[in-house]
C-alpha cells in the first residue's frame, strides 16, 4: 500500500535528504511542514533562513503548510499537533539522526494522531551521510556556526569533500557533531536530484557575533538553469 507521508521541512540538508530518500521508497510526500519559530533557540525547529523553505518547496514541487510557533517546549508540539492534524497522511517523517529529544517529541505528537513517525537518517555513520549527500548531487550551504573552532570563514561555505574532512579534523579537535546534529552548525539546500528548480541566492548578509554567527539569505530566486 502506498504509504503518503508529511515532511518536517527547514530547508536544511537532513530535512531535505530525508524527502529524498523517502521518494526513493516509493512514499508519497504529499506536504512540507515548516514551524517558523519567533526566537533562535528553539529546541525542535531550526530559524536560520527559515523562510526560504516555501520557495525550496516550490522547486521540489510539493506543498508546504506553515505555522508560527512561540518555540516554548510546553507549547511548540501542540503547534505541530495543530498543523499535522488537518493533513490526510499515514505518518511524518524527520531528518534526525541522533537527537533524542527530537525523535520522542515528534513520536508522541504522531502517537496523539495515530499516524506513524518515520526517521530515514536515524543512527546513521554521520560522516558516511555527509559523503553521500554531496556524492548524490546536493548543493548545500553552511548558514550558521554556533560552537568552537568555527570562524566567519564558514559562513556560506559549500559542503564538500573537503569541507567534510575539516569538520571531521574540527570532531576530533573539539568534539562537534559532524553532521551538526547538536546544533553546532546550520545549512540550506540550493539543489539536488530532487528539485525541479535550483535556488539562486541574490543578496545575503553574515552577521557574525563574538564567536558564532549567521549567513542570512535577504533575496534569493528559483531557476531552471
Amino acid at each position: 500500500m502506498l504509504m503518503r507521508v508529511a515532511a518536517l521541512f527547514s530547508g536544511g540538508k537532513d530535512s531535505v535528504f530525508s524527502v529524498y530518500i523517502t521518494q526513493q521508497y516509493g512514499w508519497d510526500v504529499s506536504h512540507l511542514v515548516t514551524l517558523y519559530p519567533k526566537k533562535s533557540d528553539s529546541w525542535m525547529f531550526h530559524s536560520v533562513n527559515i523562510r526560504q523553505a516555501t520557495l525550496l518547496s516550490d522547486a521540489l514541487r510539493i506543498p508546504c503548510v506553515t505555522r508560527d510557533t512561540s518555540a516554548e517546549k510546553e507549547t511548540e508540539l501542540d503547534d505541530l499537533f495543530a498543523v499535522l492534524q488537518n493533513l490526510e497522511i499515514d505518518g511524518v517523517i524527520s531528518g534526525a539522526i541522533a537527537s533524542e529529544y527530537q525523535r520522542t517529541r515528534i513520536e508522541r505528537v504522531c502517537d496523539r494522531l495515530g499516524m506513524k513517525s518515520f526517521t530515514p537518517l536515524w543512527h546513521k555513520n554521520q560522516e558516511r551521510l555527509l559523503r553521500d549527500q554531496v556524492h548524490a548531487g546536493f548543493h548545500i550551504l553552511i548558514v550558521g556556526v554556533f560552537a568552537e573552532g568555527f570562524d566567519e570563514s564558514w559562513l556560506g561555505r559549500t559542503i564538500d569533500q573537503e569541507t567534510i574532512d575539516d569538520l571531521v579534523l574540527l570532531h576530533q579537535k573539539h568534539g562537534i557533531n559532524i553532521a551538526g546534529e547538536g546544533g553546532e552548525y546550520e545549512t540550506l539546500v540550493l539543489s539536488g536530484p530532487s528539485f525541479f528548480q535550483k535556488m539562486v541566492i541574490d543578496a545575503s548578509e553574515k552577521v557574525w557575533n563574538r564567536d558564532s554567527g549567521v549567513y542570512q539569505v535577504k533575496a534569493a530566486h528559483l531557476s531552471d538553469d
